[in-house]
């Protein structure tokens, strides 16, 4: 019980930062879209180029972020072509975007933190740019391919600053920069600023879950179960593989790779279906869902997967 309880202190300050977002919209009338785009557009590229500058890379640690960006990037084109058959409008290319990644920041980290030793954190860190990567190109472009071309999608996601800064922040890195000592503390203010407007855009975005069809049941039901079951299912099948045939990576990142795939639906699907305009209110009320079952079943997972 301890455990549960543990966790429980480190994911209810989330609900406090939804709760805000909730009501700035609610009666400040604030703008969901300007925050969105602050987060995609000014955050995102910060902090990711400030993670690939400053993680030490070998091959062990390039694999895990370059393995869950194409998993990511397999399942969400399949998921679309499986969705299609089921949905007639772009609810199919935002169910195919969301269930394809996780909320890796947000709730992922402070896992990390609380499981993994202090240096497998950095790593954990560093294999979040996966999600980012994907949500901000490949999930992007599908995403928008529900209400652009698939030119006028490739043309968004290559003006995505967040790719511009990653291949910086590689590029640096290889070469030896380092950061002024200034801009060390920095950083850090820079992923809480991330954390708290991610999670109040769920709630800005929650604001009118009574517009129509905006509670779909369908749509939650298989958001719950790719993200749960199916996520899971496949990194626990990759470590039996890896442990028994493989022999590729060290055991100390088994936990990492599980941790990475049990965690709720991302907060910055919010923010694409926002500035795309693709049921950004539908995604709010799916991802507060998946967050609110996380409670039990993170600590479940977990203690199983340990014993």
């Amino acid at each position: 019980m301890s455990l549960f309880f543990t966790l429980l202190a480190k994911i209810i300050p989330l609900y406090t930062s939804i709760i805000l977002g909730f009501f700035s919209t609610l009666f400040l009338k604030c703008d969901k879209e300007t925050v969105a785009k602050i987060l995609l557009f000014i955050l995102s590229p910060l902090i990711i180029f400030n993670a690939t500058l400053n993680v030490k890379l070998d091959a062990q640690v390039l694999f895990l972020p370059s393995f869950f960006f194409i998993f990511s990037s397999i399942l969400s084109i399949f998921l679309l072509y499986y969705f299609k058959k089921i949905y007639k409008d772009n609810t199919a290319n935002l169910l195919a975007f969301s269930t394809s990644t996780g909320n890796t920041g947000n709730i992922g980290i402070p896992l990390a933190i609380l499981f993994l030793e202090s240096d497998l954190v950095d790593v954990f860190i560093f294999t979040v740019l996966a999600s980012l990567l994907y949500q901000n190109s490949v999930g992007y472009y599908i995403t928008a391919k529900g209400n652009f071309s698939a030119k006028q999608s490739l043309l968004k996601v290559i003006k995505l600053p967040v790719l511009h800064a990653f291949i910086l922040g590689i590029i640096l890195n290889l070469i030896g920069f380092k950061l002024p000592e200034t801009f060390i503390s920095y950083g850090d203010y820079l992923k809480g600023a991330y954390a708290i407007l991610g999670m109040m855009l769920v709630g800005m975005g929650l604001e009118k879950m009574k517009s129509n069809q905006a509670f779909d049941i369908k749509f939650i039901s298989y958001a719950m179960f790719i993200k749960f079951i199916i996520w899971p299912s496949v990194v626990l099948a990759f470590i039996f593989l890896d442990k028994n045939y493989f022999h590729f990576l060290d055991s100390s990142y088994y936990l990492l790779m599980f941790i990475f795939s049990i965690v709720p639906l991302a907060g910055n699907t919010v923010t694409v279906a926002t500035i795309l305009n693709v049921k950004p209110e539908k995604m709010s009320i799916a991802l507060f869902i998946s967050i609110l079952i996380s409670l039990v079943y993170i600590p479940l997972v977990l203690y199983l997967y340990m014993y």
